[in-house]
């Protein structure tokens, strides 16, 4: 251990201490011993800092700091070292608010577009996810401020996200679902890892020794601390025993003293305390070392903030060259988005920005003269004629009408997620009637997911924006204006429609289970394997320029798995700006015993050229480009034959390929599923049948719905008791109250009415700060369970004086 000897001066109550938070967003010291507490916020894109002054309370009160571009935004630069710049001027600020550590960023799949959480993570691909995320905590960490990745693991949903077990097969665990963190880990070594809510496989991520013991220390060397997500602590006993270090936020000492009374009776070691322990006083050291006042230029982080997002916004349209606008022609702008932006998602990423641009005043500022009609309140879908009559006469006098459009904030947030891919309808409504008066409309979307685009052969260009931070009207007008050439690429699949997305038939799953049986096809390895139409592709995006690739050599046409293959070819501009070009890498293995997606990314590269300029490229393939997870060996495995390395500007554009010959080092059984599970070989996989399922996850599916004769306990929610008599009653009183309370155009109340009746009751113990107490939780339980209701609601009734007295310690913590 780093620290035995302070360790060894230590109580056992002292040690456990360090092992839950202070409050909600502290981390308890010791000063006897002269450790200081620490401040952890809330991330991923910016830093959400409580403000102590503030006279609010929650998500809408935070210090004003720089939002910057949300991950998915980011994610389409496919830059690295952009994202490690960003990240060491959040670090800056997260030193001058005196933060140790910054709660991000997320690197969970994009299994489907419908997760309401989407625009915090990266991508449907998990090396494009890692490497970012390896780049952007590189940046953080390298001033001294830790990040904590999360969250870990298998979680691409908000529906029942707290207690619902994602049951997916280990191959496909291994790679779609862990690979990011694995790369960021041994890549970037975050001081924290954050654990999701969800079980996986039937144990809860936070008691889950197999992913934070086994495959997240033992195998990938990870060295800093396991932390629970706000609430996600299951059985804290097990947990500790299991690898989860930090307990967040404080449970009021309720756990901390059921792990000293497991030490006292031997039902626990006390080294998993003092491993603990140790890993939390490394920790504060770290962080330690940077406290103190410090500053940073809020204005230049803004203008990266604007760098960022105009490296990221993806242009998928520009027929006719219709962009960049020339200055000479009258334009209409026509959206409210225009000079009110969505610009970032709703939850616990939601911060207060420094300032705001909007790309309106970034169009005059570029020179144009603009007409305006708003076209439709952003607060509500609702058609307004005045106003859309109002912008058909604007757009009526232009050269060209430029309308921003996209999912407002109430349909994308953490607790909840989307049930269709549609855009509201006053936009789609405003399109149209603006299409009816012009033929040249350039349409600016917003939006942290893919949306259905019905208008996408109508309008002459495309330019996606996503959530790009509190400068992105300076970036997307620099774009608009040809001051900047766009070179973002989208690190996700746009589907042509939801029913045509690999997980269709079983996201979100039921009350009881996510199925993850489309497997290892999500996102483009599913669309090109079962060779889908998409609206567009993994990889698309235009320039004002164009790009011509050729001569790709390999360093080998015949290896071992144990070599290192290097693939280098030539980029020309041939056009006659200057712009950048993402060139990717992906390989197909062209006959296999297993079944494989017809091409993975297995690297990628962006490179700047000049107008007429040309450049080679060069990228490095080891073995885990060629191999895929042999279940039967638990590793990593590479079969041996050829595979077509294909380089490409985007997944469907494939521009050179050549052939190599790998020969496996490794004897091994490859799996062979041709007969028990057929339709995963031509990625017929929205109707897996329960056979071909049960064949590659190895076991019998459990069960999908709750037994309704099953007894509550305090890990089920409120939900699950609508089986009961009273539990019924509770649960449709609630959300008769939750109706009353909840605002559709306001996401944050959106998100508390989602989430109320799927909170574990448990945490209404550990995160209430001694309000609801454990007898008032078992009083409730007796309820809900319809045996002795009017003992239970006694034991409500005697905890009331004690909740009303610890009220404003709840407030203080929060």
């Amino acid at each position: 251990m780093k620290n035995a000897e302070l360790l060894s001066k230590m109580t056992l109550e002292e040690k456990v201490a360090l092992l839950s938070g202070k409050d909600f967003w502290h981390l308890r010291g010791n000063t006897r011993l002269g450790l200081p507490e620490l401040m952890i916020t809330d991330g991923p894109h910016g830093l959400r800092k409580q403000n102590p002054d503030g006279e609010k309370k929650g998500l809408s009160n935070s210090v004003p700091t720089t939002c910057f571009p949300t991950a998915a935004t980011t994610a389409c630069s496919w830059d690295p070292k952009l994202l490690y710049r960003m990240g060491e001027a959040m670090a800056e600020e997260c030193l001058a608010e005196k933060v140790s550590v910054i709660l991000g960023p997320g690197v969970n799949m994009k299994r489907s577009p419908l997760c309401g959480r989407n625009f915090e993570y990266f991508s449907e691909d998990p090396l494009l996810a890692g490497e970012l995320a390896a780049g952007l905590i590189n940046g953080i960490q390298s001033k001294g401020v830790g990040t904590s990745i999360k969250h870990f693991a298998v979680n691409s949903q908000e529906k029942r996200r707290m207690t619902i077990d994602s049951v997916v097969d280990e191959r496909a665990m291994r790679e779609i679902y862990l690979t990011a963190f694995e790369i960021a880990v041994k890549k970037s070594q975050p001081w924290t890892v954050m654990n999701s809510y969800n079980k996986v496989n039937g144990t809860y991520a936070s008691d889950n020794g197999y992913l934070q013991n086994d495959i997240l220390r033992n195998e990938w060397g990870f060295e800093g601390i396991v932390v629970t997500d706000w609430g996600a602590a299951n059985d804290r006993v097990l947990g500790l025993k299991n690898g989860n270090d930090l307990e967040m936020p404080s449970s009021n000492g309720y756990n901390d003293k059921k792990i000293c009374a497991a030490v006292r009776n031997g039902s626990l070691d006390e080294k998993y305390v003092d491993l603990a322990a140790d890993r939390m006083i490394t920790l504060i050291k770290n962080s330690e070392a940077v406290l103190g006042d410090y500053t940073y230029d809020k204005d230049a982080h803004h203008k990266l903030a604007a760098e960022v997002c105009s490296q990221s916004v993806v242009l998928l349209k520009n027929e006719d060259n219709i962009l960049p606008l020339k200055k000479d022609a009258k334009i209409a702008v026509i959206g409210e988005m225009a000079r009110a932006p969505r610009y970032q998602g709703a939850g616990s990423s939601l911060i207060n920005p420094t300032k705001l641009s909007d790309a309106f005043d970034g169009l005059i500022e570029n020179g144009f003269n603009l007409l305006f009609a708003p076209g439709y309140n952003k607060k509500k879908d609702e058609i307004n004629e005045t106003m859309i009559r109002d912008a058909k006469i604007v757009a009526s006098k232009a050269d060209v009408a430029v309308v921003f459009i996209g999912l407002t904030e109430e349909y994308e947030s953490e607790g909840y997620d989307r049930s269709h891919l549609r855009l509201p309808v006053s936009h789609l409504k405003l399109l149209e009637e603006v299409l009816s008066v012009n033929e040249n409309v350039v349409v600016v979307l917003s939006g942290g997911s893919p949306v259905e685009m019905p208008f996408a052969c109508d309008v002459k260009a495309i330019l996606n924006g996503y959530l790009g931070g509190q400068a992105s009207g300076i970036a997307i007008a620099d774009i608009l204006a040809g001051k900047v050439n766009p070179s973002g690429k989208l690190a996700e699949t746009y589907p042509a429609a939801l029913s045509d997305t690999p997980c269709f038939n079983y996201y979100p799953g039921t009350e009881q289970t996510a199925e993850h049986r489309e497997g290892i096809y999500i996102g483009y390895r599913y669309y090109d394997s079962a060779m889908k139409d998409v609206l567009f592709p993994f990889g698309y995006g235009l320039s004002y320029t164009k790009f011509e690739y050729s001569d790709i050599k390999l360093s080998a046409d015949k290896i071992s798995d144990t070599d290192t293959l290097t693939v280098s070819y030539k980029i020309k501009n041939t056009g006659d700006v200057a712009g950048a070009e993402v060139s990717q890498i992906y390989v197909s293995d062209k006959e296999s015993t297993i079944f494989r997606p017809v091409k993975e990314l297995r690297g990628f590269s962006k490179v700047y050229l000049e107008a007429g300029e040309e450049k080679e490229v060069s990228v490095e393939l080891s073995k885990r480009a060629f191999a895929y997870y042999n279940v039967n060996i638990m590793d990593w495995h590479v079969e041996s034959g050829e595979f077509d390395i294909m380089v490409g500007a985007s997944s469907r554009d494939i521009k050179l390929e050549a052939t190599v010959s790998v020969t496996s080092t490794v004897e091994a059984e490859v799996p062979d599923y041709k007969e028990t599970a057929p339709c995963y070989y031509i990625a017929d996989v929205q109707n897996v049948p329960d056979s071909a399922f049960e064949a590659v996850l190895g076991r019998e599916i459990p069960a999908s719905t709750l037994d309704p004769t099953s007894v509550i306990t305090f890990a089920n929610s409120l939900c699950d008791a609508k089986y009961t008599k009273w539990g019924s009653r509770v649960n449709a009183l609630l959300n008769t109250a939750l109706d009353a309370f909840t605002d559709p155009d306001d996401p944050t109340t959106v998100m508390v009415k989602a989430m109320a009746l799927e909170i574990p009751i448990r945490n209404f113990i550990t995160m209430s700060a001694g309000v609801f107490s454990e007898e008032m939780a078992e009083g409730l339980i007796m309820i809900l369970n319809s045996k002795s209701a009017g003992r239970g609601l006694g034991k409500i009734l005697k905890g009331l004086i004690g909740a009303i007295k610890n009220i404003p310690e709840l407030l203080k913590a929060i």
